[in-house]
């Protein structure tokens, strides 16, 4: 395993791969974000990944990113990196995919899906997964006991999120003046930010009180077993940063 920055990366040591799958970061094409590209230095990233391919050639490159890339900058961003795509003789197959549509997870995750074939035999046979039609409920994602630390009745907001949040089977969140309840009984979601506290953080009501989501359920919503190890040692500001910035299980797989 090899833990490093990718600009000091020794592509031609590596061995050959079937599949590259990859990702750059996603806050400067995101709503949330500045939306700057490839104008901040984290958009170079996409380029270290194309020097990457260029060399390893591998079969399949898989690429995943927030919706808002297909629109970013007139689509013009999007096209880039199609056409970077394309000159490395690769076919390419792209869908935006919602978490709650493509997965029993009850998490509102829309991010586009890119994938890449060296081979057309292989392009041809691909298709992206169906809908589904059932999904788990927020309880069947929750724990039945949490940390106090957990819960918000000792806030100052704690006022208006007792009298809305009223419903036991969706998320809340509180939006700086008013109290916003998804109505399609999802989660929103998941961002890299929720261990700073403030707004937007996922809200439910459970058997106890109001509370957020630990680190734990955040990662039962991106499809996460709970045989998957979450450090004892690790601050929840990292754990909340890593399970945001990845991947929905169930929708890679």
């Amino acid at each position: 395993m090899i833990c490093d920055d990718i600009k000091n990366l020794k592509v031609k040591n590596l061995l050959q791969v079937d599949i590259l799958t990859a990702g750059f970061p996603c806050q400067d094409f995101s709503i949330e974000g500045y939306q700057k590209g490839f104008e901040d230095d984290r958009g170079s990233i996409f380029s270290d990944l194309m020097n990457i391919t260029k060399i390893l050639k591998p079969r399949v490159l898989f690429l995943e990113n927030v919706k808002n890339l297909k629109s970013h900058n007139k689509s013009t961003t999007f096209q880039f990196i199609i056409n970077a795509i394309e000159e490395q003789g690769y076919k390419i197959k792209h869908q935006i995919m919602n978490t709650c549509d493509y997965s029993i997870l009850s998490q509102n995750r829309e991010r586009v899906y890119i994938v890449c074939f060296k081979d057309e035999t292989d392009f041809n046979n691909f298709d992206f997964p169906h809908k589904v039609a059932d999904r788990l409920s927020v309880i069947d994602i929750l724990e039945n006991e949490v940390d106090n630390s957990y819960y918000y009745n000792n806030t100052k907001y704690y006022p208006i999120l007792k009298k809305e949040i009223i419903n036991r089977n969706t998320c809340y969140q509180l939006r700086r003046k008013y109290v916003r309840e998804n109505k399609s009984n999802l989660c929103p979601t998941l961002t890299a930010n929720m261990g700073t506290g403030g707004h937007n953080v996922p809200l439910i009501l459970d058997n106890k009180d109001i509370r957020k989501l630990p680190p734990r359920e955040c990662a039962r919503f991106q499809g996460f077993s709970d045989e998957f190890i979450l450090p004892d040692n690790m601050p929840n500001s990292f754990l909340y940063k890593q399970i945001g910035n990845s991947v929905s299980v169930p929708i890679i797989e």
